[in-house]
């Protein structure tokens, strides 16, 4: 039997043989990944956001690889399926779960984000569209994904009171060993959660405790997104920043300066 001197040994070669992996993992991406982000077919909006959102990192954060079905929630403006689309094209599937029909706003931006899809068929691949919403939480067939993404989302499903479904929605469309990947407004420690979000802004805690209640493990965070700058006190929540900018002119050039949000990026796993 080894010693415990040599058993401590190994154990912190062991360690550090990790950590090494997975730096190197962080600073060595993918080089199709960084061709899709750098791709001159995104469009100028979106590549001024690249340094608020960190494409390459968060997704290489994440574990993205070329041959993964994976499912993105609540695409928005397609910031994420500009990259993801080509990205996945040739060897991976790509699941869209688009928000469910009734909310005028919603239905309105799925409408402008299905006329643009249609538009860059050829570039963005084949989407597999579902629905997420109240009623519809179907959004990949069941065990079939190996990541589920959203982006900036969670807020909303909190707001209308189905933040628990979407997350046990996920752990169902996942592999045992699947992965969820959560990029959400940060929300401040010293104030207690609203449950219905309405500044925008979700406790880190409180959405660790929501995903583990839905089974998932906690694997690790990164600050790739963090803004200190926020301090999370706006007239109008989160949407007083960059990109909503909801007080106009009024103090712009200030919010501009501040940036978007600081945002927490979390990794879960759906135990084997």
């Amino acid at each position: 039997m080894h010693s415990p001197r040599f058993q401590a040994l190994f154990a912190a070669a062991l360690l550090a043989f990790v950590g090494c992996a997975a730096f190197s993992a962080a600073t060595n991406p993918d080089p199709a990944l960084v061709s899709a982000v750098a791709s001159p077919a995104r469009s100028p909006t979106a590549v001024a956001r690249d340094p608020a959102r960190h494409p390459v990192e968060e997704l290489t954060f994440f574990g993205l690889a070329p041959t993964m079905t994976v499912v993105e929630l609540w695409p928005g403006g397609g910031y994420w399926t500009d990259i993801l689309g080509p990205y996945l094209a040739p060897k991976g599937h790509y699941y869209i779960a688009l928000p469910a029909p009734g909310n005028a706003e919603e239905d309105e931006g799925v409408k402008r984000f299905r006329a643009r899809i249609a538009a860059e068929k050829d570039r963005l691949g084949v989407l597999h569209e579902t629905s997420l919403g109240a009623g519809h939480f179907d959004i990949a067939p069941p065990g079939s994904a190996d990541l589920v993404l959203t982006f900036r989302n969670l807020h909303n499903w909190m707001g209308d009171g189905y933040a628990e479904e979407a997350l046990a929605a996920s752990f169902k469309a996942l592999k045992p060993g699947g992965i969820l990947g959560i990029e959400e407004h940060r929300g401040r420690n010293d104030q207690p959660q609203d449950p219905k979000c309405k500044n925008g802004y979700v406790r880190q805690d409180y959405t660790i405790a929501l995903a583990k209640k839905a089974g998932f493990e906690f694997v690790t965070s990164s600050e790739v997104n963090a803004n200190p700058r926020d301090t999370k006190d706006w007239v109008d929540g989160v949407w007083t920043l960059p990109p909503t900018l909801s007080q106009g002119e009024k103090d712009r050039a200030r919010y501009v300066a501040i940036g978007e949000a600081d945002n927490f990026v979390l990794k879960f796993r759906k135990p084997r």
